[in-house]
């Protein structure tokens, strides 16, 4: 998200003066977007494509959309099926490097991102994961370093012009996912009178509907403007304690120990790309919550939680990966999980079985 805005900003929502009056930056922005476009189709450059399948997993919205548990669920379906996946991402947050980062659930998300350090620890370093703002170079590392790998998902990567690909909807064998949460696209402009890093008719192969259908589109599961479909519905894991992980207690359990009539003892943090959404699936759990929302990618320190008037605090899996050190027994980790459809399994293998449409490498 630009700077400029450390919250999405509400305006960004629907369509109003201030929107309007932000429009005409939108306008060159669209107009910087198509030249970047055309160059690119140019191939001036005589970029060449990676030796396997890239699939991106992205977004066309400013803001998390929940594409992180798909990258997981992704990647351990597929090496149930027999392939050898590898994840790149641009590490968000992470320190300036020289070269891409191994990164493994032992890695500091200061220095390499908070998502990719949850991916690490939530598939117990299963798959070689890098981070590198190119991811390019990611790749190149990735292959040298595990020439086993025969599948590469992105995590982001939509709008990485240095990240080459042949999209399936092209006869190759490269998948581009849209995330889409029911947020939608907003207001519908582009940055930065809206959320929008591209246009909403942007091509992609598929769109991943995160939610019920019902509340995102009737045809969810068919179609979603031209393009294949498909709905995941995330739910959360049974929680574990911050400082004891081995200890759990149900969703049930919290809201027996810690429901009070008249007054509110549960406290929610979240900084993730849709607060609203995680506070949002606890009520429906039962749960009577307070909710502190903060901006995507934020640090913690034992004082923040210190300053919390509750009794038990609840807190996301990807927030949890920048809590350690912190001992306070009141926190408590509520994991996220979706799982992948059997028919987006079938139709992603069909793609990746293709034969590959050129013989170049990196």
């Amino acid at each position: 998200m630009p700077k400029l805005f450390s919250k999405a900003p509400t305006f960004w929502e629907r369509r109003g003066p201030t929107s309007l009056l932000l429009w005409p930056l939108s306008l060159v922005f669209g107009q910087l977007l198509r030249a970047r476009k055309l160059f690119n189709e140019l191939d001036l450059s005589n970029k060449k494509t990676a030796r396997v399948p890239i699939i991106i997993v992205g977004n066309i919205r400013v803001g998390g959309t929940g594409k992180t548990p798909i990258v997981i669920s992704l990647a351990e379906r597929l090496a149930a099926l027999g392939w050898h996946p590898g994840i790149i991402s641009r590490g968000y947050g992470a320190k300036t490097q020289a070269a891409p980062l191994l990164v493994t659930s032992d890695s500091d998300p200061s220095v390499v991102g908070d998502e990719p350090v949850l991916i690490a620890q939530r598939t117990k370093n299963q798959f070689p994961l890098y981070v590198f703002p190119k991811r390019k170079h990611s790749i190149a590392v990735l292959l040298q370093e595990h020439p086993e790998v025969d599948v590469i998902i992105s995590d982001d990567g939509l709008q990485h012009t240095d990240l080459v690909r042949w999209p399936s909807r092209e006869g190759g064998r490269d998948v581009e996912f849209v995330v889409r949460d029911q947020r939608g696209e907003g207001n519908g402009f582009l940055l930065p009178a809206g959320p929008l890093r591209e246009p909403v008719t942007r091509e992609r192969d598929a769109t991943l509907m995160m939610g019920s259908p019902s509340a995102l589109s009737a045809k969810a599961d068919e179609y979603f403007l031209g393009r294949r479909a498909f709905t995941l519905r995330p739910h959360f894991g049974r929680p574990y304690q911050l400082n004891h992980p081995e200890a759990y207690k149900t969703l049930d359990d919290i809201a027996l120990a810690y429901s009070k009539q008249g007054r509110t003892r549960i406290t929610a943090v979240a900084a993730i790309g849709n607060p609203k959404r995680f506070f949002g699936d606890l009520e429906k759990h039962g749960l009577k919550i307070k909710g502190i929302g903060l901006p995507d990618h934020s640090s913690f320190t034992p004082e923040f939680f210190q300053g919390i008037d509750a009794d038990c605090i609840l807190i996301t899996e990807k927030d949890a990966v920048k809590c350690k050190g912190i001992n306070d027994a009141r926190i408590w980790v509520i994991p996220m999980h979706l799982n992948i459809p059997e028919g987006l399994l079938e139709w992603l293998q069909t793609i990746l079985h293709r034969p590959d449409p050129n013989r170049y490498t990196l």
